[in-house]
This record gives structure tokens, sequence and C-alpha cells, in this order.
């Protein structure tokens, strides 16, 4: 047989049974103001929400995008050749990526200096192969452009010197 009685309650004290009745009150009692409260309360809102700051500061971008930035645009000094040359052009003409004259390759530079800087500017300028139109950098200026030509230049043994119109614009 079944040691099981079918009619037997899982209370088994006087404790058991006052919380099983206080609760079976309670709840349903706290249930109720719940509602009641959702029901009779009457939505507000910041009135300073709608301001127009704080409507932009909710709506902002999560990023932006700068094209141009930090170049020598919008008065700030010229950068050097060589300043040029570590941040951008010796990305690829130091190693030789994609064909371009290693910096202190003399065979190299020499056959490119033979052509001149006007030249070398304007192949730099247009952009050649892998190399986009001024290495990338669309703000580089003319003179900037040079100055980074003739320091790859000479340090592979050419003698190159940025011309007299351009240096005077650094």
């Amino acid at each position: 047989m079944s040691t099981h009685e079918e009619h037997s309650s899982f209370i088994k004290t006087p404790q058991q049974l006052i919380t099983v009745v206080l609760l079976a009150f309670l709840v349903p009692i706290v249930g109720i103001l719940l509602l009641i409260n959702l029901v009779l309360s009457k939505p507000s809102a910041d009135p300073a929400a709608l301001a127009p700051q704080a409507v932009a500061e909710r709506i902002q971008p999560v990023g932006r995008v700068e094209f141009g930035g930090g170049g020598s645009a919008g008065g700030a000094a010229a950068r050097s050749g060589e300043e040029i040359v570590k941040s951008t052009c010796g990305n690829c003409h130091i190693p030789g990526v994609a064909n371009a004259p290693r910096i202190g390759d003399a065979a190299a530079w020499g056959k490119l200096a033979q052509r001149g800087i006007a030249e070398l500017m304007r192949v730099a300028a247009q952009g050649k192969g892998a190399m986009p139109a001024r290495g990338g950098l669309p703000d580089l200026s003319d003179a900037e452009l040079a100055s980074a030509i003739v320091t790859m230049a000479n340090r592979s043994g050419a003698n190159l010197k940025v011309p007299a119109a351009l240096a005077a614009k650094q």
C-alpha cells in the first residue's frame, strides 16, 4: 500500500496556516492598489524636456565623420616634410608597399629625381598606382607636398630642393 494520503494538506503547522491566510488577503489587496494607482495617475513629463537644447542633446549623432581635419587648412602651421613622411608617406615608402620606391633606395629615387621636382609633384598630386592623390591627405598644400617629396628623395641620395615659390608659402 501507499504511504501517501490523498487528503493531506501541505500546511502542517499553525504558523504555516497563518502565513497562507495573510498572504491570501494581502496579495490581492496590493495588486488592486497598484492597479488603482496606475489608472488614476496622470502622465507627467519634465517641462524642460522639450527645450531646444535638451532635444538637441537627445538626438545628437553617436559619432561624427570629419574630412581633412588636422591639416594646414584653417590657418594652422604648415607641417614639415619630415612630419608628413613620418605620419603618412613612410607607411608605404619605408617598406616599399605596392611597388612604392623605398626610402633609402638610391637607384629608384635617382631615376625619379632626374624627372625633377615639378614632375614628381604632378604625379604625387594626381596619385599613381595604389597611391591616392596627395598620398591620401587631401588637405596637403603644394608646399607641404613638395617638402615631403624632397625629404624622401634626399634621404635616398638625391639633391632636390623645394621650389622657391613654394618655399615662401611654408
